[in-house]
């Protein structure tokens, strides 16, 4: 064979090579599945993104640990940063979508966010969206075709406990500033409809928008009324502002928040200002299942931070590895029919790590049920799950400590 047939022979198989490495035909060499992660890296919810991409991220890498999915193909997150902007937030899910190709995307956490990417972004292209903080009721009734769940409890059922909660604290009148999007007003007036239910009276309730200089001309009409307390929904950057202002105008010293505001960096930035304060929000109760995860959480991290939605986002995470891996492929509209599948009930509990437990008892055909770290993650037909935990937290030494829990929905045979 002269030199140049042997060059032409060695080219055919290099390039046939790179076409099987392409298409992940050689074995050992298959291509990762790719989720997104759509998560607040900066902005608003800046606060709560390391503590996101922490919480998806152990999941899978336990899942990597243990073999993987779909016959020992990597389990890779892609992340997009949705900066708390709606319109930032379609651009990266675009991303994610278009160029990422990916069948499924966790987020984003804010609902001001999360609808506007779902409504022209992910329901289109038939890709599972499953956020793990958007709490808005507006998301139950979304024409979505099934694609869009959530691990995370609707602000109906918050709003509930919220509203019980202020009368329990002895306050009849109290007044209400919210974030100005569909995440501030649905929590608004559901916590309205429970306050007045249980006999109080909401004085005023001021929407704002986010990271604003001043927030003064709110705080005026807000205080209108001689309320007891100011119901703040927000989120930290622009919560941190308004109470600074509120304070510093002797406008309001006794607050109440919900889970926008559970932050640690709230607490540090007000110091003794907000010790007393009380606020609600997603709770994981101690069980099995919220011990694995941060048992886990700890041993890479450390202490686990006193921040909101860690639980929902791993759940969230291990939620659509499951579902790819009963549907056999990674697909959104295959992932989108396998959910309920693999969360609902009847079937074999599934903690949270027990990887190849879940997937040897899906090779052998039999039925699961993942119950996660945040709740027993079971999905109604709208795609919000069924029986959630909202916490009652307070500041208390500096820290938020989450003193009190209350048991809201049910589902029948769980």
């Amino acid at each position: 064979m002269t030199s140049t047939r042997k060059l032409r022979r060695m080219m055919v198989v290099l390039s046939v090579a790179l076409l099987l490495l392409a298409a992940g035909a050689v074995p050992g060499l298959a291509q990762p599945v790719r989720i997104g992660a759509l998560f607040p890296m900066t902005g608003d919810l800046g606060a709560f993104g390391k503590p996101f991409y922490d919480s998806a991220m152990l999941a899978i890498s336990q899942i990597n640990a243990q073999g993987g999915v779909l016959g020992g193909r990597t389990l890779e997150l892609v992340l997009a940063d949705s900066q708390t902007n709606p319109v930032q937030g379609v651009a990266a899910a675009q991303r994610l979508v278009n160029v990422d190709r990916v069948p499924a995307i966790i987020g984003a956490a804010s609902s001001g966010v999360t609808i506007p990417v779902a409504t022209s972004v992910t329901i289109p292209s038939r890709v599972v969206q499953i956020s793990m903080a958007s709490t808005s009721p507006e998301i139950t009734t979304l024409n979505d075709d099934d694609f869009i769940f959530r691990t995370v409890a609707s602000d109906t059922m918050q709003g509930l406990v919220l509203g019980q909660l202020a009368k329990r604290l002895g306050y009849s009148r109290v007044a209400v500033m919210h974030v100005n999007n569909s995440y501030g007003l649905g929590l608004a007036q559901n916590f309205e409809t429970s306050f007045v239910a249980e006999g109080g009276t909401v004085t005023a309730r001021v929407p704002f928008d986010q990271e604003q200089v001043s927030y003064r001309g709110e705080l005026d009409r807000a205080a209108v009324g001689n309320p007891e307390a100011l119901v703040l929904i927000s989120y930290p950057e622009s919560g941190i502002t308004i109470l600074r202002q509120s304070l510093e105008g002797g406008y309001f010293d006794k607050f109440m928040f919900t889970e926008g505001m559970q932050a640690p960096e709230v607490v540090e930035a007000l110091g003794e200002a907000l010790e007393g304060a009380w606020g609600t929000g997603p709770y994981s109760a101690e069980t099995e299942a919220t011990e694995r995860f941060r048992t886990a959480y700890e041993a890479i991290h450390g202490t686990q931070p006193a921040t909101a939605f860690m639980y929902e986002t791993y759940d969230a995470a291990f939620v659509i590895a499951l579902a790819i891996e009963k549907a056999g492929e990674a697909t959104g509209p295959a992932i989108r029919d396998a959910i309920r599948q693999v969360t609902n009930p009847p079937g074999e509990i599934i903690l949270p790590g027990e990887w190849a437990k879940a997937v040897e008892l899906i090779r052998q055909g039999a039925d699961i049920q993942y119950v996660g770290a945040s709740s027993p993650v079971i999905f109604d037909e709208n795609g919000d799950i069924a029986v959630a935990t909202i916490g009652i937290w307070t500041v208390e030494g500096g820290e938020i400590k989450v003193v009190d829990h209350q048991v809201v929905g049910e589902f029948e045979g769980f």
